[in-house]
């Protein structure tokens, strides 16, 4: 296979300097290195993604796109595809910073009504005594806690979080809760998966940040964003498949709804095909929905009911 060509180089150095890159900031980059737009050229704009993942395959890292749940938006980061947290926040961060992510992580992904955050409040009230050390076993007791753990004091923890939300990993919302940042969303994919986290069946996704079935029995989830483009598709009622209860969505008037005409992606990379937007009047709808199994336990942490996060 011919060597990466220095278009190939910029894109890459690009993306690693400025961080995760919106749709719209990698597209320019790949416009100005090449000369063709994206959306006009996308065997292109597919082929260069594919000969630089091939390469980066070869030290475990990846070029990826994928939606931020907070805002809905396509951004392509730099990626290391080795499959545990841990890893991803390298040696920057202390034992006890990647312990506090962690219990973080597993906090807003346990919740079952899927919210996609905690408060603040709780954020700096979790405790890193069930929390491990990369290759040690679980603590059975407070004595053989780490030290480091367990003096973790609440100035840490404040500090810790303003360095993750400042970083990406972690996202402030204006009502000052704590969700995933867009780093973490394009990071932990695998981790995702292995830990049984529900999928958005539209996009296949991680259902973090999602909207439960109205069904509290029902475990089925689908991203907002991939609800209005399903909505605004079919224009008919719906139900979900999983029991028949109907998922409605009441669309703003004049609202905008993006739709796709999805393209052959390539690995991972979000599906690049021609936008249309149009206007449409106030109605309340139906729409498609998704099929998913709820995510077990992760590290014995207790799981948050739907009717519990509902009365938060």
């Amino acid at each position: 296979m011919p060597p990466l060509s220095e278009a190939h180089k910029v894109l890459i150095q690009a993306v690693i300097s400025r961080g995760p890159l919106t749709e719209e900031e990698f597209h320019s980059i790949f416009s100005g290195v090449t000369g063709k737009n994206p959306a006009n050229h996308q065997k292109v704009f597919s082929d260069y993604l594919l000969k630089i993942n091939r390469e980066l395959s070869l030290v475990n890292c990846e070029l990826r796109g994928c939606r931020n749940q907070n805002d809905g938006k396509v951004y392509y980061g730099f990626v290391n595809n080795v499959a545990d947290e841990e890893s991803k926040l390298g040696t920057k961060y202390s034992v006890p910073q990647i312990a506090y992510y962690r219990a973080i992580i597993e906090a807003i992904v346990q919740d079952a009504a899927a919210q996609g955050s905690i408060s603040n409040v709780e954020a700096l009230n979790l405790r890193l005594e069930n929390q491990t050390v990369a290759g040690s076993q679980p603590q059975e007791n407070s004595s053989s806690v780490p030290a480091a753990l367990r003096n973790f004091s609440m100035s840490q923890k404040e500090r810790t979080l303003e360095e993750l939300v400042r970083d990406r990993w972690l996202y402030l919302s204006a009502d000052n809760n704590i969700g995933l940042g867009i780093r973490s969303f394009l990071d932990l994919r695998s981790w995702f998966r292995s830990n049984d986290i529900p999928s958005c069946e539209v996009c296949n996704e991680a259902a973090v940040k999602a909207e439960p079935c109205p069904n509290e029995n029902c475990t089925a989830r689908i991203h907002e964003y991939c609800l209005k483009q399903q909505f605004s598709q079919r224009q008919v009622q719906g139900a979900c498949p999983s029991c028949g209860t109907g998922w409605g969505l009441s669309v703003p008037k004049a609202e905008e709804v993006e739709e796709y005409t999805e393209a052959d992606p390539i690995q991972s990379q979000p599906p690049i095909g021609s936008r249309k937007k149009r206007h449409r009047d106030a109605e309340t709808s139906r729409a498609g929905s998704v099929l998913s199994q709820p995510p077990s336990d992760v590290c014995g942490l207790r799981r948050t009911s739907r009717s519990s996060s509902r009365m938060r």
